[in-house]
């Protein structure tokens, strides 16, 4: 058997219809390298790595810098607990990152291992805080339609797309799933634990805006009624918007952030659940108020090492300067792949996140597109009808040029 054969005899693949990859005319794509914003298969083709893969890629596949951090690193420890230890790459890190807020907002750390598990190391920190605080009520999340907060069993609860969650809707914790910020007044604010939102976009909702001001409004609405507004920047977090994190758009500071995705630059698995010295305090109170959570490989010195790596990267290599200019250029090639394309229906972008929507007469032609796509050099997924690009930050004016090319060559011979 070659690797392909392999990989549908052996392999279970996420968020992938099985029947379909393991048919015997599916020629799975087998990944051998990247350099840059190209990824290269075993047979040597090459193609632009159009959702960052999955949406984790920062700086580019192959980076020297984030290549040698983890070498030296793994030339020391890989691993160690961070049960009753600790190592120099999470203790500046946590340094790193808390700096990066104003001094008087997030003051703690906690490391997990990915999206999933930042979320629901966010939801359990809340619920335990207003159980330390004798506001035993507090035990409801409130989260909008269409949110996407990770697959674990307590994030997925959060979840409003259907054909993710709808199997598991009975099994998970109180959540209140809202339309509108407008919504939020008719709620006894007395049982609302916390507010859990994903700042300016929604990626797995099909890359749906938000309107500008909401998450100021629910920043006072959380401030008034005193619950904790937690924000989701797994996704959007380390320049995807623009800005480093997508609440600095309009000057919010959450009560806790979950990261994860591109803070190892896209190389390692490592997230991060970031929260404020009053609700870190209420939890030192006796060690029957401990926060008995955490995961094996916490703190994990390779992924801090990656992570301190790529926001090293960000400060020599002036990445957030350096957007602005290609926001604009991404504006303005899909601007005119819609004009061109009656296929196109809609287009939206926030930063360098991007959603192209089909107009598919009632079919979902999504995933077809980006298949197709990659016989002109284009790996990326789709949600629905809605093609995601979302490159590395990494990438030039010309290469998002070739890759809205390449994805209007697909639209174009699927749809005509």
């Amino acid at each position: 058997m070659n690797l392909g054969e392999k990989d549908k005899s052996f392999i279970w693949h996420p968020f992938t219809p099985m029947a379909e990859w393991c048919s015997d005319t599916s020629e799975p794509l087998v990944i051998e390298r990247g350099n840059g914003v190209y990824i290269y298969d075993t047979l040597g083709r090459r193609y632009i790595d159009g959702n960052a893969s999955i949406w984790t890629n920062v700086h580019g596949h192959c980076h020297p810098t984030i290549n040698e951090a983890i070498i030296q690193q793994l030339s020391k420890i890989a691993h160690c607990s961070f049960l009753g230890t600790t190592n120099e790459p999470a203790i500046l890190l946590a340094e790193k990152l808390i700096g990066l807020f104003p001094s008087d907002s997030l003051q703690r750390a906690f490391f997990s291992d990915d999206g999933s598990t930042a979320i629901e190391c966010a939801m359990k920190m809340a619920i335990q805080y207003f159980q330390i605080k004798g506001e035993v009520k507090r035990q409801r999340f409130v989260t909008f339609d269409n949110a996407y907060h990770g697959d674990t069993l307590g994030a997925s609860s959060l979840g409003g797309v259907e054909r993710f969650f709808a199997r598991f809707s009975d099994l998970g914790l109180p959540v209140i799933r809202l339309n509108s910020v407008e919504e939020l007044n008719k709620l006894d604010c007395n049982e609302i634990a916390a507010v859990v939102l994903e700042p300016m976009v929604q990626g797995a909702a099909g890359i749906r805006l938000w309107p500008e001001g909401m998450l100021s409004q629910i920043r006072n609405w959380c401030d008034s009624n005193q619950a904790l507004l937690i924000l989701d920047e797994v996704m959007t977090g380390f320049g995807r918007t623009g800005k480093m994190f997508a609440c600095e758009h309009e000057g919010v500071v959450p009560d806790i952030m979950a990261l994860a995705k591109g803070l190892t630059g896209g190389y390692v698995p490592l997230a991060a659940t970031l929260t404020t010295a009053d609700i870190f305090d209420a939890f030192l109170d006796g060690q029957e108020n401990t926060f008995y959570y955490g995961h094996s490989y916490s703190g994990n010195p390779i992924g801090c090492a990656a992570a301190l790596a790529s926001l090293k990267i960000f400060e020599i290599e002036s990445t957030l300067s350096e957007l602005p200019e290609k926001i604009n250029h991404l504006n303005k090639v899909l601007e005119k792949l819609k004009t061109e394309n009656q296929q196109v229906m809609d287009v939206r972008q926030c930063g360098l996140i991007s959603g192209i929507e089909l107009l598919g007469n009632g079919q979902i032609i999504g995933p077809e597109v980006c298949n197709v796509a990659r016989d002109y050099g284009l790996l990326t997924r789709a949600v629905g009808n809605t093609v995601v690009f979302m490159p590395p930050l990494v990438i030039k004016n010309d290469q998002i040029s070739d890759s809205i090319i390449a994805l209007q060559k697909a639209i174009e011979k699927v749809l005509g």
